[in-house]
């Protein structure tokens, strides 16, 4: 299954049923598992650790080193969960000192031309949208939905089942269930659509979207509404994901609705 125009380093562990075209490129120190397709001009570099059934197109080079000026060579590794998807010319660094490692999860879809920098850490059920462009260290939870073109600033964290507008530029952290847009990227209400795809219930989204009107519209700040929130809201796995992901945002969270005269800088 591995063509003969393909130049795979003789030290490199390819699974079982793993198709290679020609004019690929597999370094040493890969791991590619069972059932994985990698496309013709495809770069491997050393250092990458493939699920099983990876889609790999052609262009894209996975595990290059980090831009980063305080790289210094140290050991590192790009790890690609499952089912995952890596269009055309996408570039995924490897980690540093700093993680480590640069990780996208199971069952993700990576589309052309994005990037993603060292010692990103990209949950499951993921969509990176073409031209995307995610800096150092930045962390994306599950199910979330990147718009095509947006600019992620590093350390960023997004939560889970978020989708955010194509374009934007993120500079401070998403929270979880949240449509987002607008620049300064602003709150746009929680993603109810996606949440219903996803099999959450009316009664659940409605106290999703309650919390963040406590949040963002009542004039409290954000230790106020967390206050709030604990106090008047019963306990559960949605509610606590927001408190604690506001809570610990070392950035600060987005904005909240912004009227069209609001355009200033966010940072």
């Amino acid at each position: 299954m591995i063509h003969q125009f393909a130049c795979v380093h003789p030290d490199a562990k390819i699974g079982k049923n793993v198709v290679i075209e020609p004019f690929v490129n597999i370094a040493a120190d890969v791991v590619i598992n069972d059932g994985s397709f990698v496309m013709s001009n495809a770069v491997i570099m050393g250092g990458s650790r493939i699920g099983k059934n990876c889609t790999i197109f052609p262009g894209a080079v996975i595990s290059g080193d980090p831009q980063d000026l305080k790289y210094e060579g140290e050991y590192t590794t790009v790890e690609i969960g499952d089912n995952t998807i890596i269009r055309e010319f996408v570039t995924i660094n490897r980690g540093t000192k700093a993680k480590n490692k640069t990780i996208v999860g199971n069952n993700c879809l990576i589309m052309a031309y994005a990037h993603l920098a060292h010692d990103t850490k990209i949950g499951d059920n993921c969509i990176i949208v073409s031209h995307t462009g995610i800096a150092g260290e930045v962390e994306i939870d599950d199910w979330a939905i990147i718009g095509g073109g947006t600019m992620i600033h590093q350390f960023v964290r997004i939560g889970a089942h978020v989708i955010i507008a194509g374009a934007s530029k993120v500079r401070k952290d998403v929270p979880p269930f949240v449509k987002a847009g607008r620049d300064p990227l602003a709150y746009a209400g929680v993603n109810s659509v996606g949440l219903r795809r996803r099999g959450f219930a009316n009664e659940k989204i409605w106290e999703i979207q309650d919390i963040y009107r406590e949040l963002y519209q009542k004039g409290m700040n954000h230790g106020e509404a967390l206050k709030y929130i604990e106090e008047n809201y019963t306990q559960n796995d949605e509610r606590d994901k927001i408190i604690n992901f506001v809570r610990n945002s070392k950035r600060g969270i987005m904005k909240g609705y912004v009227s069209n005269t609001d355009q200033g800088d966010d940072d």
